[in-house]
């Protein structure tokens, strides 16, 4: 799988973009601040419909706009697909399959299909079980795209069951003749979104403890558990929805009196483990480090192991990372079908990665002509203009 063409219009720091792309690695060189990394979430967001930088999309859209257009063109397997997604502020979203509409921007997932390491990842070791729940359910929403509408029921159901729950907490004669309703619409979605995690972690684990090997070889064997304030799951949904019920019958008075809702796959967490004890607060930076970098190769090979390579996208990892875990990253992308990488000094680019380098220069003052140019540079010589807003790359 590779991208051919990237266009943005309004997003981030880039009023308008045309870029060619090809084949193998292309390393985008500039300084902080001169929009590279927007180009690699511009791509990650076709793939997953998300930032892996922001939780909405209100940042995405140029300062002073209302919308942003992000397009690709998206080769897999000879088949040519052209998709394109139209950000809006204040009305939902849209999104386009060779030019004709979709019912819901969720269609496209499945078109593009990327992995993206960036500085940020370090917050799925450190970070709290929120960036691994997502990190978990994003993989699973690339490899089965219906799992983006199970998420949306899931997420649909808890709001308005939180809000019951609210409502009675201040108001004790408040009708809760419907909780029970809501309770089953909540079994009914959470126990696929566990058992989808389940069987996820069940194949994503092997491939995450290899590549840890391979990168801290010295280091502790990293494993991953699925922890549940459930008890112990099942892949089998009859067991997990059973498990759900019985939780929530016992949680039923505690969720009255604080109102909210205390059982569900939004409270759960992906244990990382280092040998015997949790990677959070054990691991040093190091380790810390190769475990991100593991959860990320563990993710591509998986994804590979389905039949085509996710695009690669490495968002200025390098300069994060010392030269054995360079070199590791480097191994493990040099056979990818397409890498897109950004660095702020080319020499913090591993050799091994050779290709087409494209320099991303910002220029506030640049005419109208300059900010609507393409990047389309072909050498470390070549530059391109990016008119950014200022904001950070």
């Amino acid at each position: 799988m590779f991208v051919t063409r990237l266009t943005l219009q309004d997003f981030r720091s880039w009023p308008e973009l045309d870029l060619s792309l090809t084949p193998g690695c292309t390393t985008f060189v500039g300084a902080n601040g001169n929009g590279k990394t927007n180009l690699l979430e511009a791509v990650g967001y076709l793939g997953t419909l998300g930032s892996h930088r922001v939780a909405g999309d209100g940042p995405l859209i140029r300062t002073g706009s209302t919308r942003a257009v992000i397009g690709a063109t998206v080769v897999n397997t000879g088949r040519e697909l052209t998709v394109d997604v139209e950000l809006n502020a204040g009305v939902a979203n849209r999104a386009r399959i060779n030019g004709s509409p979709t019912r819901r921007p969720r269609e496209i997932l499945g078109i593009l299909r990327s992995v993206l390491f960036a500085p940020e990842d370090l917050a799925l070791v450190r970070g709290d079980p929120g960036e691994r729940r997502s990190f978990l359910d994003d993989l699973a929403t690339v490899r089965r795209p219906r799992i983006a509408g199970v998420r949306a029921d899931y997420d649909r159901v808890l709001r308005q069951r939180s809000a019951l729950l609210k409502s009675a907490g201040r108001n004790p004669r408040a009708d809760l003749s419907t909780l029970d309703v809501w309770d089953e619409h909540l079994i009914e979605h959470a126990t696929t979104l566990l058992v989808e995690r389940l069987r996820l972690l069940t194949e994503l684990a092997p491939h995450v403890t290899a590549a840890y090997q391979q990168i801290a070889p010295e280091s502790r064997p990293a494993a991953l558990r699925y922890r549940s304030g459930i008890g112990e799951l099942s892949t089998d949904p009859a067991v997990t929805a059973e498990l759900l019920r019985t939780a929530l019958a016992a949680a039923r008075r505690k969720e009255l009196e604080r109102g909210v809702c205390l059982v569900g796959p939004h409270r759960d967490d992906v244990e990382l483990l280092l040998g015997t004890n949790p990677a959070k607060g054990y691991a040093s930076h190091g380790e810390s480090w190769s475990f991100a970098l593991a959860l990320r190769l563990g993710s591509f090979t998986l994804l590979r192991s389905d039949g085509t390579d996710p695009v690669l996208l490495l968002d200025d990892v390098f300069a994060e990372l010392d030269r054995r875990r360079r070199s590791a990253l480097a191994a493990a992308a040099i056979d990818a079908e397409q890498v897109l990488v950004t660095a702020a000094v080319a020499d913090d680019v591993p050799v091994e990665l050779t290709g087409r380098r494209v320099g991303v220069v910002c220029s506030a003052a640049a005419d109208d002509a300059v900010r609507r140019s393409s990047l389309a540079a072909e050498s470390a010589e070549s530059g391109a203009s990016s008119a950014g807003s200022g904001e950070p790359s």
